[in-house]
């Protein structure tokens, strides 16, 4: 990759960009952003394996399980968007302080109920739907805090770093738990000795109250807010209207509408498929392709962080570029045979992906105008999150008809065919870091 043609020259220096990250450390309000979020995004992989294993204790019936895990994720696709509309209105400071409180409250009132062995189902499924709710408002607000905490030019550095941090969290976290739940509770039915459940959702409400009290350190910018006299549904509305007449925007919105799609069926369907029919290992094989995608999308997260000019042109280029190169991953990757294999492809498709990522999210910053900011990204939120069952759905059916190899190579067929158009009918390959005209700058890696 080479610096993006309107970038300083001095800023693609191997100094400038050491002075970058060393001023942007040095920064209290990055500082108290980074230690918090560290510890919340830590605390969230311990209820991430906690929770499923408490509901296999209750009722050891996967149908439950699955049934508590769309509870939690219903009311945040359902109320997303309005989420996005109150954190416009009352700042994403205010909003992700509630929203850390009110997860500490539930989560350690989760913990209790275990520790006491007082816990039913219809308590888990009460306290999963709250969890799903409150998540609808967070999200959109850690995703629109950093440009009202940081100077512009440090937002792609600081949402690498971020980003990075929580890839290294979803690899490290499941590990530390998976070892204290195991270490404080006994291998047996029911909730009788299962205390280290209980310790895992303490730990997970303890971090919340924590990163609460750092994210009180923090000092954000003054920004326009909704007025009081628009309606929330109005707010969406406009939001949704002023992004369909941003030609770009709505561009790459529905680009990554479709790429997600033909990426996110394969993946959360088909890999696992083909990990127990072609790939030596089963389970185990399955982790470690996992494992090693993760790898390299917390290195091109890192990488982003540290060379937030590099492009392919123009940023819509390197998008294309990337795109293209996962349609190329795919066709092959349904025949491979050994984990290694699989390594070989996933990992650097993984750095790609990591790459791109922190640099179209730090796109969309500058891009948004502030007032805006929390709607616009619960609008690209709810696009990834209303795809990922249907895109999971439709795989599922495929594969009922066809190999995994087979829908591979469809899907990678589809990528390339994307990429084309995307290149050859779309506005995406004059995109660059520039923001438009008059929005000012506007979201930020997620501090949920």
């Amino acid at each position: 990759m080479k610096p993006a043609a309107t970038a300083p020259a001095t800023a693609t220096t191997p100094d400038a960009a050491k002075d970058a990250r060393r001023a942007l450390f040095a920064n209290a309000n990055f500082r108290w952003l980074l230690g918090g979020g560290a510890l919340s995004m830590l605390g969230d992989q311990f209820t991430l394996i906690a929770l499923p294993w408490l509901v296999l204790k209750l009722s050891n019936d996967p149908l439950e399980l699955g049934l508590v895990l769309a509870i939690v994720g219903l009311p945040r696709a359902l109320f997303i968007l309005i989420g996005g509309a109150i954190v416009d209105r009352y700042s994403p400071k205010t909003v992700l302080m509630w929203t850390k409180l009110l997860n500490a409250s539930l989560l350690g009132l989760l913990a209790l109920l275990v520790w006491t062995s007082a816990v039913q189902l219809w308590m888990v499924y009460s306290l999963a739907l709250a969890i799903g709710l409150v998540t609808a408002f967070s999200f959109p607000a850690g995703s629109s805090i950093l440009p009202r905490t940081l100077p512009a030019e440090a937002l792609q550095t600081a949402n690498g770093t971020l980003m990075a941090l929580r890839q290294l969290t979803a690899l490290l976290g499941p590990l530390m738990a998976g070892l204290l739940i195991a270490a404080f509770s006994e291998q047996a039915a029911g909730l009788a000795n299962a205390q280290g459940l209980g310790l895992a959702f303490a730990l997970d409400a303890a971090s919340f109250a924590i990163s609460a009290w750092t994210l009180s350190k923090v000092r954000s910018f003054e920004s326009a807010q909704l007025a009081d006299q628009q309606s929330v549904l109005g707010a969406v509305a406009e939001a949704m209207r002023l992004m369909w007449a941003d030609r770009e925007l709505r561009t790459l919105c529905l680009y990554f509408a479709a790429i997600a799609f033909f990426v996110g069926g394969p993946i959360q369907v088909a890999l696992p498929v083909l990990a127990s029919t072609q790939v030596a290992g089963g389970a185990a094989a399955l982790g470690l392709l996992l494992a090693g995608h993760g790898v390299g999308s917390l290195i091109g997260m890192l990488v982003a962080g540290m060379r937030p000019t590099w492009r392919l042109g123009t940023l819509g280029l390197t998008v294309l570029a990337i795109d293209g190169v996962a349609g190329l991953v795919f066709l092959p990757f349904g025949h491979i045979t050994a984990v290694w294999q699989g390594l070989a492809l996933l990992a650097p498709l993984g750095a790609l992906a990591g790459f791109v990522q922190v640099a179209v999210f730090t796109w969309m910053q500058k891009r948004v105008p502030p007032a805006m900011l929390g709607r616009a990204m619960s609008v690209f939120m709810f696009i990834f999150m209303g795809l990922a069952p249907l895109a999971a759905a439709a795989a599922g059916a495929a594969l009922r008809l066809i190999s995994p190899a087979a829908l591979f190579t469809a899907c990678g067929l589809a990528l390339l065919l994307i990429v084309l158009l995307g290149l050859t009918v779309t506005p995406i390959r004059r995109i660059n870091d520039r923001p438009a005209a008059g929005p000012g700058t506007g979201a930020g890696a997620a501090l949920v």
